[in-house]
């Protein structure tokens, strides 16, 4: 059985993410249209979404039309992780990280990159005093967050601890977005365990639902609108090769 869904059907809490008065556009925009068959095609970290939970639908409804290319209007995104992912895959495969985690600087610095309001600054978007922790120069001279290779080994240690604190990689996403500390507060207040049962602030709300959303697009452009186009992706790096792949970002 087919099921339409529509972006308009936000619930409350949601709602004030976005103008109620573009409701009825988004939802004749773009929506999500799938079978019981096709319920796991969404996935993170190896995980089905739970898109029988019609909360869930909704935020992964949103996420993907706002990134979809009738929003986005570019394809940089593509051409940005054609030119990254050859670089980051091998590193979070070597220290362990499931692959989805890829897409975490396309969501952190996205389409404009530089230093946030707060502080953060590089693909991964790290603080001064995260970065420093995980190995990372940030000082006048040197600011190594600006560094792929070093700053995704330095994520790759943030993220493994993330993981050893939860066991879920999907409760890690969320406390790299918004640090374990809030994570586990919200959980512990409102009784619930995971990410998909537990209400979050609004940009750690859809923080995974973004994550999804982008590996949606880059994986199947032309089902979001973008053009498909084949790019040459330089060589990856074999894992046996990965010690030394490593110690060259030092």
């Amino acid at each position: 059985m087919l099921v339409v869904f529509f972006i308009s059907a936000f619930d409350l809490c949601d709602a004030t993410a976005f103008n109620r008065s573009h409701a009825t556009h988004r939802s004749n925009a773009f929506s999500v249209i799938k079978t019981e068959e096709k319920s796991n095609e969404y996935s993170f970290a190896n995980k089905a979404l739970p898109v029988y939970r019609p909360r869930v639908k909704r935020k992964l409804s949103y996420s993907l039309w706002m990134h979809s290319y009738t929003k986005v209007q570019t394809n940089a995104l593509h051409k940005k992780a054609a030119r990254l992912f050859p670089i980051i895959e091998p590193i979070l495969a070597y220290y362990g990280i499931p692959d989805d985690f890829k897409y975490i600087p396309l969501v952190e610095s996205g389409l404009k990159g530089g230093t946030s309001p707060k502080g953060a600054r590089g693909l991964w978007q790290f603080m001064p005093g995260t970065a420093r922790h995980y190995g990372l120069k940030v000082n006048r001279k040197r600011d190594e967050r600006l560094l792929t290779r070093k700053s995704t080994i330095a994520a790759c240690k943030y993220l493994r601890e993330l993981y050893s604190e939860f066991g879920d990689w999907t409760l890690a996403a969320a406390a790299y977005n918004n640090g374990s500390v809030q994570i586990a507060r919200a959980m512990r207040k409102q009784k619930t365990w995971g990410y998909y049962t537990t209400r979050f602030n609004r940009e750690t709300g859809s923080y995974v639902y973004k994550l999804v959303a982008m590996k949606a697009i880059i994986e199947n452009p032309a089902k979001y609108g973008y053009k498909s186009k084949e790019q040459e992706l330089p060589k990856l790096v074999n894992l046996d090769e990965m010690p030394q792949f490593i110690a060259g970002a030092f």
